[in-house]
């Protein structure tokens, strides 16, 4: 979707009229962004940005086998290359840092720090024990998550997430990780959007590895749990001083009438998007309105296998993107009903921030154990493009204020959230999307390589100026 300002602004929440725009990102006096303890910072995953896929014995993962097959990535897009920054790291954190960006959370990838047998690929280890010990340097907050959706490939071909020995081949990635990063991590984050690995993977094809079965997303959902449970204890022992959380990505569903089928279609889409991940870490087990979506795929559960996933966690990573308006199936489930007229971005989806405000409050009334939230990823793709030497990226700007807002509010409803990540730092590659989407409030030109900062990070670096100036 182009950046047509005009038609941005007539859509926008009064509080972000037009004639606000001489300062359009700045929070109001009152907003608890101002806290000094309320950390901002941005967002990346291993394979989206750090190319080198074959370099310092690096093993192929799940994603080098999906989007070398045809059809299955936008313009036969791979991560070989993406943003290069296996090479280019040193730049990418003088960058990062020059925006005064107080964190960084990022990804390590499995294939590259361990070989087939499990032993330890000392280059790959080093580039992450280099990369890390210059953000502290920095004095950049470091969130680490392990998965971000790289499985291995030679573990996919011994059954994947299907396969409940690759939660114990998680455990032990864990343990060597941790025993080795030790002190340069603040944050561990198990999974990243377990949802996705699980639903989108094994459930209709549309991700690595590429299989289509819901009986599949949901053994592959309990193995991915079980993984996540198993690391923690490993993580605690090895890194105490770190805090240990996992990262799920949550979906508002609305109903498209007042209809009870609709009511409950709505229902469902938030049971399938949030409360099978939600349900199983903070209450020990899974809603069995799931498998009223789906009958007769509850996975294969062991004894203590539920305990182990629900240990007590110090955080929850959310990520958070739009709303989807459904109506009932006349079957089991829902169907999703695009409503007209409303502000969406490059990806389609719709601009929502009442969503993530609604959808935190929700979940501290229903989790009495709810973590302290760390919003892990937030942001929206348009289609950038350099003008002059700048990116004016106007529509960004707004979504960014917007969502940001609705953190705000759902602090003063009484949700401990202590953070923010922008996603992305950069333009990256997006998935089955390759190349065409672009996140990043910073451009990169994939032909050269050349990272252009836009306009929204200009104003998120002024901000955090003003912010650090008030302290």
């Amino acid at each position: 979707m182009a950046n047509d300002a005009s038609a941005v602004f007539d859509t926008l929440s009064p509080a972000v009229s037009k004639g606000s725009l001489a300062d359009p990102f700045t929070p109001p006096a009152d907003s608890s962004l101002w806290r000094k303890n309320f950390l901002l910072g941005a967002a990346t995953a291993s394979y989206q940005i750090e190319g080198a896929v074959n370099e310092d014995g690096r093993l192929p993962s799940i994603w080098d086998t999906f989007s070398a097959i045809p059809g299955k990535v936008l313009a036969g897009d791979t991560g070989a290359v993406a943003c290069d920054h296996y090479h280019r790291w040193e730049a990418d954190v003088e960058m990062l840092a020059s925006l005064g960006l107080e964190g960084y959370r990022l990804s390590i990838a499995w294939p590259r720090v361990m070989d087939a047998a499990g032993a330890p690929n000392r280059k790959g280890i080093d580039f992450y024990k280099r990369l890390l010990n210059r953000l502290k340097e920095k004095g950049i907050t470091t969130f680490v998550t392990l998965y971000h959706w790289d499985l291995p490939q030679h573990l996919e071909d011994r059954g994947g997430w299907l396969n409940r020995d690759t939660a114990y081949r998680f455990a032990d990635y864990a343990d060597l990780m941790s025993c080795e990063l030790a002190g340069t991590v603040d944050a561990w984050t198990t999974l990243n959007e377990p949802w996705c690995s699980a639903y989108l993977g094994y459930g209709n094809g549309h991700h690595a590895p590429g299989l289509a079965n819901d009986r599949f997303a949901t053994q592959a959902m309990h193995h991915l749990l079980l993984a996540h449970g198993l690391a923690v204890p490993v993580l605690r022992a090895n890194d105490p001083a770190s805090q240990k959380g996992i990262v799920a990505n949550i979906g508002r569903g609305t109903a498209n009438s007042d209809s009870a089928a609709d009511q409950r279609a709505a229902h469902l889409f938030e049971v399938q998007h949030n409360a099978w991940i939600l349900d199983p870490l903070l209450k020990g087990s899974y809603p069995q309105d799931l498998f009223e979506l789906w009958p007769g795929t509850e996975p294969l559960v062991l004894d203590g296998d539920m305990e182990t996933i629900s240990a007590p966690l110090d955080f929850l990573g959310i990520n958070y993107y739009f709303r989807t308006n459904v109506a009932s199936d006349g079957a089991h489930g829902f169907r999703d009903v695009p409503l007209e007229g409303v502000e969406r971005t490059q990806m389609g989806w719709e601009v929502y921030p009442d969503g993530l405000r609604d959808l935190l409050i929700g979940f501290k009334e229903t989790y009495h154990n709810l973590p302290p939230i760390y919003i892990t990823e937030n942001g929206m793709a348009s289609d950038d493009e350099v003008t002059d030497g700048r990116v004016e990226d106007t529509q960004r700007i707004s979504f960014l204020k917007r969502h940001l807002a609705a953190v705000d509010q759902a602090i003063k409803a009484g949700v401990d959230i202590r953070g923010y990540f922008l996603w992305s730092l950069m333009d990256n590659f997006e998935w089955a999307f390759g190349y065409e989407r672009r996140f990043g409030v910073v451009h990169v030109d994939y032909s050269t390589q050349k990272r252009t900062i836009k306009r929204s990070a200009e104003l998120v670096e002024k901000f955090l100026q003003e912010r650090k100036a008030k302290a």
